[in-house]
């Protein structure tokens, strides 16, 4: 028989059983099943109160943890939800349960999908959610080939390209970014706080963020963050990641942000890197073409399910 509750907080052993779940379903699947901002609020469940705004879905056969969910109401006009099943007990209504519960809970909730899993189209569709967007992921080298020599780095002129100064550049992103990305749903409205909450991550490298300035003027023009993610259930080998390139609206046209991303495709090579990744919302087909001319090819694809 199954059994669910919600919890804003978690036990040490709440906590120690969902991480294990997620890392099963990880491993079977070869794709997380939840994206960055959910995999710190697991990583930090049972050590503080969690981010707020998200709750967590336990689902109990006995005393076995079978399915999770994690929904985050942070923003109250558009919930979201992420969710896994124990892999052995995938196709006996585990699966059902978890999304049911989330609906209740959370009627207006739309659902990421991270790997476009069959059975997740199949669970959406049952509780009236389409096919509403796609992030790409795109990889370099694609898949089954060698990666082809990176383009040599030209840089606009009038522009200079330098590493982020951690505590005096900050504000400067913040207000490129929040103009570059007004119309993204998760990438807009960036404060100081978020740039720093990356700032502590231990992946982060000031030397791997690249700041595009007008050698004139001194404004900010653009930037690149670059990721390197460590080994791990889903992860074979060091990865190096396109994490995020932002240009002001004002300097597009230039040629900044092939610049900018060409810049951080060599500091992650000059890490020994061997493969780069990056996601792509799967509409924008400009930035699509651009990525696919410096040799990067789309290898899975995580699917926003909605009402």
């Amino acid at each position: 028989m199954l059994t669910s509750r919600w919890v804003s907080t978690a036990t040490p052993q709440d906590a120690e059983e969902v991480r294990a779940l997620v890392g099963a379903a990880a491993g079977a699947d070869g794709v997380d099943a939840f994206a960055e901002p959910a995999r710190r609020d697991i990583a930090a469940l049972g050590a503080d109160g969690g981010r707020a705004g998200s709750r967590h879905l336990l689902v109990h056969e006995g005393d076995e943890l079978v399915g999770y969910a994690l929904l985050d109401t942070e923003n109250a006009d558009d919930p979201v939800a992420e969710l896994t099943v124990l892999p052995e007990r995938r196709r006996h209504g585990v699966g059902a349960a978890v999304v049911d519960a989330v609906v209740e809970e959370s009627p207006a909730v739309r659902f990421w999908a991270h790997g476009d899993h069959p059975g997740a189209g199949h669970l959406a569709l049952r509780v009236g959610r389409r096919r509403a967007r796609e992030l790409w992921r795109m990889r370099r080298p694609a898949p089954g080939h060698e990666a082809p020599p990176l383009p040599e780095l030209v840089v606009p002129e009038g522009v200079t390209i330098a590493p982020l100064r951690v505590g005096r550049d900050e504000d400067a992103v913040v207000a490129v970014n929040n103009r570059a990305f007004s119309w993204h749903p998760e990438q807009s409205g960036w404060t100081r706080a978020d740039v720093e909450e990356i700032e502590a991550e231990s992946w982060f490298e000031a030397a791997g963020v690249l700041l595009g300035w007008d050698a004139v003027t001194g404004d900010l023009l653009g930037f690149h963050f670059t990721k390197v993610h460590e080994v791990s259930p889903t992860v074979p080998e060091p990865l190096g990641e396109v994490y995020v390139v932002g240009v002001d609206p004002s300097a597009q046209g230039r040629g900044l942000g092939r610049a900018l991303t060409l810049a951080g495709l060599h500091h992650l090579a000059g890490r020994g890197l061997r493969t780069t990744l990056l996601y792509v919302e799967g509409d924008n087909a400009p930035a699509i073409a651009t990525y696919r001319r410096l040799g990067f090819e789309r290898d899975a694809v995580d699917v926003s399910y909605q009402r």
